[in-house]
C-alpha cells in the first residue's frame, strides 16, 4: 500500500481527472441475436455471449457458438479480447466481466474496448465492480434495464497509468485468493450435488406404472433398508397459484409487506423469509399469501435450464409473504406427504430438474407451461426415509452454503476485505474540485 501512496503523492497529489466512460474507450458497442430459426447460424465456431454469462469473472468460453454467416447477417459484432462487458438487462444488469478471447455478444451486453493509452482495462473493470449498486440503480422498468448511453456517460476517475496498474496488482491478489477459495467451495458443491442425485434417484420405470397399487413398488435405499415409494404427478397432489397482480412500480417504494423476489427463489433452495424486499398491499386487497410447505418456481428465463428453479418455505412464516409476478407457487393438497426439508432438495435434484426443464418453451425467452409442469412426476417416500435423506443433505448443504461456518464464512470474510480495499483504493479526489 505504501508504494501506491508514494505514487499518488508524486503523480497526482491534488486529485485526479474524472472522465466519462465514452471518453476512455476506442469503441463501445452492443451485440445482437442471430435469427434463432436459422439453424445454419448456430453450432458454429464463434463464441456468442449472453447476459447470464456476465458475472464478475474472466470469460474464456461461451455456452453457445455461432457461424460466420450469423455474424454477417445480424447486428452482433466480433469484439477483441480484454473488453469490459457490462450486462444491461435482466437479473445480471450492471454486472461486468472481461472476455479473454475474441467473441460476439447479444444485444443486452454493452462492450467497452478500452483505450490502453488512457486506462487499464482491468482498472476499469474494478471501477465498475465497485460502482455496481450505483449503476444498477440507474436501471429502468420492471427488470431495471440500463441503456448504452448511460454507460457511456458514467463517470470514472483516471489517475496516471502507473497508479492504475498498482491498484490492479493489489486487487488482483485479493481476487486470486478469493478464486482459490471459491474453487474449493465449488468442489464441495459438486460433491453435495452428487450425493443429492444419488439419494434422490428413484426410477419409476424400474418398477412399472398403472394403478396406485401398481405404482407403489419397493426400492432399496442406502444402506440396506427397503422402502415403498409412491409416484404421483404434481397435478395429482397439489395446485399452482400465481404471484402479485395489478402492481405498479410505485407499489415497490416504501412497501408495507414483504414480497419474495425472483432472485430470492432462484438463489435459495429454502426461501429467505428475512430478505428486505417490500411491496405496498392495500387494506382490502386480494392477493395470494404464501404458506409453510409451499414450493415456489421461477416462471421464465433466457435458457430452459434456468427455468423452474425452486425454493421451498421450510419455516412457518411469522408475517404475510407475497410472491412476485415472475414466479408461481405450488401448494400440496395434503401437506403431510412431504417434509419441506426433503422437498427443497428433491425439486433441485437432477432427475426432477430434467423433467422441469422440458416444461419450458420459447426462442430468446423461455416460459414454463403449467399444464406440462402438472405432469412432472415426483416420488413420495415414507416420512422416515425423507427425514433421513434430508438430514444427510442438510449437512452437505450447510458445508457449502452456510455463511456463518467453515469455507463459506472464510470466503465471505475475504470478500468483505476485498470490497473494503477496493472501495478505499478507488476513492479519489476530483482535481476539478
Amino acid at each position: 500500500m505504501s508504494k501506491l501512496q508514494d505514487l499518488i503523492d508524486r503523480l497526482c497529489p491534488n486529485g485526479v481527472e474524472f472522465k466519462k466512460m465514452g471518453e476512455i474507450c476506442k469503441n463501445i458497442c452492443s451485440g445482437g441475436t442471430p435469427l434463432t430459426s436459422n439453424k445454419s447460424y448456430y453450432n458454429g465456431t464463434i463464441p456468442w455471449m449472453r447476459t447470464q454469462e456476465v458475472d464478475w469473472k474472466d470469460v474464456y468460453d461461451t455456452e453457445i457458438k455461432i457461424s460466420e454467416e450469423a455474424v454477417k447477417n445480424s447486428s452482433t459484432k466480433l469484439i477483441p479480447a480484454n473488453c469490459v462487458i457490462v450486462a444491461m438487462y435482466g437479473a445480471t444488469a450492471a454486472k461486468v466481466c472481461i472476455n479473454k478471447i475474441p467473441l460476439t455478444t447479444n444485444q443486452a451486453c454493452c462492450n467497452l474496448e478500452i483505450d490502453d493509452h488512457i486506462a487499464s482495462y482491468k482498472y476499469v473493470y474494478y471501477w465498475l465492480c465497485n460502482s455496481y449498486e450505483v449503476l444498477k440503480a440507474m436501471g429502468e422498468g420492471s427488470q431495471n434495464n440500463i441503456n448504452g448511453q448511460k454507460i457511456k456517460n458514467f463517470p470514472i476517475p483516471i489517475p496516471p497509468l502507473e497508479v492504475q496498474e498498482e491498484i490492479v496488482k493489489i486487487l488482483d491478489r485479493f481476487a486470486d485468493y478469493a478464486a482459490e477459495l471459491q474453487a474449493e467451495l465449488q468442489a464441495r458443491k459438486e460433491q453435495y450435488e452428487y450425493y443429492r442425485n444419488l439419494l434422490l434417484t428413484f426410477n419409476p420405470s424400474a418398477y412399472g406404472s398403472g394403478t396406485d397399487d401398481e405404482q407403489k413398488k419397493s426400492v432399496t435405499a442406502p444402506p440396506t433398508t427397503t422402502y415403498d415409494i409412491l409416484w404421483k404427478t404434481m397435478g395429482e397432489i397439489g395446485k399452482f397459484f400465481g404471484g402479485l397482480t395489478g402492481k405498479s412500480k410505485s407499489d415497490f417504494t416504501n412497501g408495507n409487506a414483504r414480497f419474495i423476489s425472483y432472485m430470492n427463489v432462484y438463489s435459495n433452495i429454502a426461501l429467505n423469509q428475512e430478505a428486505n424486499e417490500f411491496v405496498h398491499i392495500g387494506e382490502n386487497e386480494n392477493q395470494n399469501i404464501l404458506e409453510y410447505g409451499d414450493a415456489i418456481f421461477t416462471g421464465s428465463s433466457e435458457t430452459p435450464d434456468e427455468c423452474g428453479m425452486s425454493s421451498v418455505i421450510t419455516k412457518e412464516p411469522t408475517e404475510a409473504l407475497y410472491l412476485n409476478s415472475f414466479c408461481f407457487g405450488f401448494r400440496l393438497y395434503d401437506k403431510s406427504i412431504y417434509s419441506p426439508d426433503f422437498l427443497k432438495h428433491l425439486l433441485r435434484s437432477q432427475p426432477i430438474r430434467a423433467q422441469i426443464v422440458k416444461t419450458a418453451n420459447g426462442v430468446t425467452r423461455f416460459n414454463v407451461s403449467k399444464s406440462l409442469f402438472a405432469k412432472v412426476t415426483l416420488p413420495i417416500p415414507p416420512m422416515e426415509l425423507q427425514e433421513k435423506i434430508a438430514a444427510i443433505l442438510d449437512r452437505f448443504e450447510t458445508l457449502v452454503n452456510d455463511l456463518s461456518k467453515g469455507l463459506p464464512a472464510e470466503i465471505a470474510a475475504v470478500k468483505a476485505q476485498y470490497e473494503y480495499y477496493r472501495n478505499k483504493l478507488l476513492t479519489f479526489k476530483d482535481v476539478a474540485g
